[in-house]
């Protein structure tokens, strides 16, 4: 047979095109446009944001798919195709520089969401993600409520949830900074706000502590701790003043599991989050002495009731005492 110009232009096209069908075609052919039970029709809103995130080329940096090997990052949900049902185009991504968001919808309140759009390190000061304030409002608000309804009817219990629970947060904050500190800590369970710190604060334990609320905390609760940080503009309610906590301790009053809590799960309602997915449990009893030391002057580190001392551990007295109250107080 005679290699002609023609012949090798015509194989190549019917290579071409039989590697086409079976790359995408015969796949194409054997899905089935069946919604998985989580899935729901985009609004027009979130219509509206899809396509924003879209043209901005946020499936660069974020994933919307969770594998089975994603179990270790905290996935409660692995992605099924039923889940992106006439979602044109579908952009999942590969690239995990970010979170992965195909269940982000409500993990985060509003407030958290628009401040992370204006500018990420307002809620992530280490983030890389660019800021999209060149957005108009009505976009910014578009591009939320995309984000906000990824995961389909399980984020809209989640956003439910967000805004049930802002609605109590908000009210305890207008009835006055004491009314305030009761509420918050009357969220957390009885056994977390009678536990103390296990770890000692020793000064490798401190510096621990600022580090990670240098990376995570300090653009909402600011450098000193009193909550005016470059986010709080935007957050309502606004983020602790850690300081006004002096005011609340007293003897036998425990600040260490509260911390711990309040960390690990989050202030639902708020912009503050959880790290329980971020943070490793020494890590978090790091921070939780950090701020009980820098900014309430008084930790409850190591002290009883204790348990069994860890084998790795300095030997630490305990100099910090809870804060003198005026009586009345």
């Amino acid at each position: 047979m005679k290699m002609t110009p023609a012949f090798v232009i015509v194989g190549a096209l019917l290579v071409f095109w039989a590697s086409a069908f079976i790359i995408v075609g015969i796949p194409s052919l054997t899905m089935k446009e069946t919604p998985s039970e989580i899935w729901r029709p985009f609004t027009p809103l979130e219509a509206r944001g899809h396509r924003l995130y879209v043209e901005n080329g946020c499936s660069y940096c974020h994933s919307q798919f969770i594998r089975v090997i994603d179990w270790g990052i905290g996935a409660e949900r692995i992605a099924k195709a039923g889940d992106y049902v006439g979602i044109e185009p579908a952009i999942l991504g590969s690239e995990r520089t970010g979170p992965d968001l195909s269940q982000e919808g409500g993990e985060h309140s509003d407030d958290w969401n628009r401040a992370h759009f204006l500018n990420p390190r307002n809620t992530t000061p280490i983030s890389l993600m660019p800021a999209w304030d060149f957005l108009s409002d009505g976009e910014i608000e578009a591009l939320m409520a995309y984000v906000q309804g990824l995961g389909g009817k399980a984020a809209d219990l989640r956003v439910k949830r967000q805004r049930d629970w802002k609605r109590q947060a908000v009210a305890a904050y207008a009835a006055g900074v004491d009314a305030n500190i009761e509420w918050l800590h009357g969220q957390v369970p009885e056994v977390w706000r009678r536990m103390p710190n296990p770890y000692p604060a020793t000064e490798a334990a401190l510096q621990r502590g600022k580090r990670i609320y240098q990376q995570l905390c300090i653009n909402c609760h600011s450098p000193i701790g009193d909550g005016n940080g470059p986010a709080q503009p935007h957050l309502n309610p606004p983020p602790l003043n850690f300081t006004i906590l002096r005011r609340h301790l007293v003897e036998n009053r425990y600040i260490g599991g509260i911390f711990y809590y309040q960390i690990m799960n989050g202030v639902t309602g708020t912009a503050m989050p959880y790290f329980k997915k971020h943070l490793e449990s020494e890590k978090i009893w790091d921070l939780a002495n950090y701020l009980a030391v820098s900014f309430v002057g008084y930790t409850d580190a190591n002290t009883d009731p204790r348990g069994i001392d860890a084998s790795y551990e300095s030997g630490w007295v305990n100099r910090y005492q809870p804060p003198v109250l005026a009586p009345g107080r």
